[in-house]
């Protein structure tokens, strides 16, 4: 029997007087914090939460959004975390999709979630989780737990609902994935193996909590018996401050986190010597910055998780042996690692079925953590679901060590002159030159080559490089007509999802605009 909350029962036994949760100065012990799910709990009841309904949250970190993830279960219902980056309208259509008529929401959202009333959605109640006053309207999270008496857990377990939490959006609309309690049971149990995670472990929660990543951090954490600190959000130097004061031995960033983290100047006098365990993962990681991350983190063992939310969200790691550039285990640091203990991983032709070791075809994953599905739509479920298994629609292939190496989104594949670009080899090509900080690769519109490789690059500060000298470099590394045929600079940023994920189709619309097709 898999259950979400029967860690909460366990560690109020066990550990009751340990440190569950600190959120700046307020901290709370195990047995504190069962009491208050329970009551959370049975404040959802007095709200009119029953058996299998959906409860939501906006809301940056904190020790309330991680009551919520054991609250909700505990009194029946399933979690729908909203992305902290979606506009008012994008939020409301997971509400209305999801059929929400709860909302939890903090001070950063307060106004948006006034805002939401007046949509057209079923929401009866807004419950406040922020410091200040409350706002008019909404029900106040610690006079809920106050004003109500513990309640008994629902036991919700293995294939009952657990959540639905929408996927980013990054190559199309966006589709609300449904997870049970064994499906982020087992990525939990695989991921606490993995980064040896203790009852002295103190996690911080850097990355936001609307996502699976950290979802997956927070209940093997919970498994674990952990500490769980809290930040709002992702800063450079709050990142490193927390790390510092507070002691921690375990955190999970993506790339773009790590690569800004080493760069803040701070990082150079802080103490981080507690830090036992890096994860990362959600997009590719140059290894340049690799190897500066784990110059920095000096005494930390690195950990690259890959997967999506549709598998709960693991389906292989890279674990710290690997992250060496000589010696017997070097040679795998590119790869996306193996296969996690509850999934089995191919690589399948366009049939579905597996290809030869070496070759590149789609990246498709079974397991107990396979998604039940996307909520209220039963033709993308059929595409993404086919036998058990989830095709996750990235191309990669497999060594003969069972290594799995991602080679780009099958979407992102660039065919320029009747030869297949992969967009992922470009960029590392492009990566290689001194003066490059970010780059991302595309497709766009050719006359004569249907689509041109195209390059939208961000120089290091104070460097400088022309179109030629950056082509020239990656031509080094890449065949010729893998090269860009033209580069953009720029200085602004790249848009990036809540997750932190590259929305590469934000990069592509302006070239494609007026077109009714996306590809040549």
């Amino acid at each position: 029997m898999f259950y979400l909350t029967q860690a909460v029962h366990r560690n109020a036994q066990i550990r009751k007087d340990k440190i569950a949760t600190i959120n700046g100065n307020r901290q709370r012990n195990w047995a504190e914090l069962k009491e208050r799910v329970a009551r959370f709990a049975s404040g959802l009841h007095s709200l009119g939460v029953d058996t299998g309904d959906r409860v939501a949250i906006l809301s940056l970190n904190s020790d309330r959004y991680f009551e919520y993830y054991f609250g909700v279960p505990w009194a029946g219902a399933c979690v729908v975390p909203l992305n902290i980056r979606w506009s008012l309208k994008e939020n409301a259509y997971s509400l209305k999709d999801a059929g929400v008529n709860i909302l939890l929401v903090d001070d950063a959202f307060a106004e948006m979630a006034l805002a939401l009333l007046l949509e057209d959605l079923e929401l009866e109640h807004i419950i406040y989780i922020g410091d200040k006053n409350t706002p008019e309207g909404m029900v106040n999270y610690e006079d809920l737990i106050s004003n109500n008496e513990v309640v008994e857990d629902a036991y919700r377990s293995n294939d009952d609902l657990a959540g639905i939490f929408y996927t980013g959006g990054t190559t199309g609309f966006p589709k609300g994935v449904m997870l049970t309690h064994t499906n982020l049971w087992s990525s939990a149990i695989c991921l606490l193996n993995s980064i040896n995670l203790k009852e002295y472990a103190r996690i911080l929660h850097t990355a936001p909590m609307f996502h699976i990543a950290d979802g997956a951090m927070t209940h093997a954490g919970m498994l674990a018996g952990s500490t769980h600190v809290f930040i709002p959000m992702f800063t450079p130097l709050g990142t490193i401050e927390a790390m510092d004061n507070q002691k921690i031995t375990h955190t999970l960033m993506v790339p773009i986190m790590i690569q800004m983290t080493v760069n803040e100047p701070a990082v150079k006098s802080a103490d981080l010597s507690h830090l036992e365990f890096v994860i990362y993962g959600a997009s590719p990681i140059s290894e340049s910055v690799l190897v500066r991350a784990m110059d920095t983190f000096s005494n930390a063992k690195f950990c690259q998780g890959y997967g999506q939310t549709e598998l709960s969200p693991l389906a292989t790691l890279l674990t710290h042996e690997y992250h060496v550039i000589e010696g017997p285990n070097s040679g795998k640091l590119k790869s996306a690692g193996k296969a996690v203990t509850c999934t089995e991983v191919r690589i399948a032709d366009v049939d579905g079925k597996e290809v030869a070791t070496g070759i590149i075809g789609e990246i498709i994953v079974k397991g107990s953590n396979a998604m039940a599905g996307y909520w209220n739509k039963p033709e993308e479920t059929a595409t993404s679901l086919r036998n058990g298994w989830v095709h996750t629609g990235d191309a990669g292939f497999m060594d003969e060590d069972g290594f799995v190496f991602l080679v780009d989104r099958v979407k992102d594949m660039i065919v320029s002159g009747g030869e297949n670009v992969y967009s992922a080899e470009t960029e590392n090509a492009v990566m290689n030159h001194p003066a490059v900080q970010e780059v991302v690769v595309i497709g766009i519109p050719s006359d004569k080559w249907g689509e041109q490789v195209h390059a939208e690059v961000i120089l290091k500060e104070g460097h400088t490089a022309t179109e030629a000298e950056i082509i020239s470099k990656a031509s080094e590394y890449i065949a010729n007509y893998k090269c860009p045929r033209s580069i953009k600079f720029r200085t602004e940023p790249f848009p990036l999802s809540g997750a932190g994920k590259l929305l590469k189709k934000d990069v592509r619309k302006v070239y494609w605009e007026g077109k009714d097709r996306q590809i040549n």
